[in-house]
């Protein structure tokens, strides 16, 4: 089963990003859609996603797990992390851009590729989001309630990859994930 790493830097980049193109403040249900678009077409185009994040299907489509935990827990107390740093805590549904995190973790395609989902999207509310997710996304899944985990191999599968070639993508994953171990040693 192919994961990635949550980064939590980039993950933060790219949401700010999409708050800045929306006058720094978007409703955070419609911002989750967005950055899993942005993943989904990362993952499309590149085999790897922006945020590394874990993703599930929920009822209102499919969701970031970090980023929702983040947006639900406010920050722990005596422990500001840089998500809480640069993006408020939800207020009528809503988050805002405390503070400019910068782009420079973000490439400049992952970039191209977030103005391009922004722009493609940007006249949806939440609630169409919502829909648009529902009606186009062929591995998400009525949890009925509750939450059922969407790997990173059924997206690969809705975007018509074989079994070989998310097998080669899975080895790469691994081989990436044992050189960072023995680099950070």
């Amino acid at each position: 089963m192919i994961r990635f790493q949550f980064n939590e830097i980039k993950t933060t980049q790219a949401a700010a990003f999409f708050l800045k193109h929306s006058d720094g403040k978007l409703n955070y249900m419609k911002l989750i859609k967005l950055l899993y678009l942005a993943d989904r077409e990362a993952l499309h185009l590149w085999e790897r996603p922006i945020t590394g994040d874990s993703y599930f299907s929920m009822d209102r489509g499919p969701v970031l797990s970090s980023v929702l935990d983040k947006i639900n827990s406010g920050k722990a107390p005596r422990l500001e992390s840089f998500w809480h740093k640069h993006i408020s805590d939800p207020a009528n549904f809503s988050v805002r851009m405390k503070q400019d995190p910068g782009t420079d973790e973000l490439s400049k395609r992952e970039r191209e590729l977030l103005l391009k989902i922004f722009h493609k999207y940007e006249k949806f509310d939440q609630w169409e989001m919502v829909e648009i997710c529902h009606k186009s996304l062929p591995e998400w899944e009525d949890p009925r309630g509750t939450s059922i985990p969407i790997r990173v191999d059924d997206i690969f599968k809705a975007l018509n990859k074989t079994e070989r070639e998310i097998a080669i993508i899975e080895d790469e994953v691994a081989n990436l994930d044992y050189v960072k171990a023995a680099l950070s040693q």
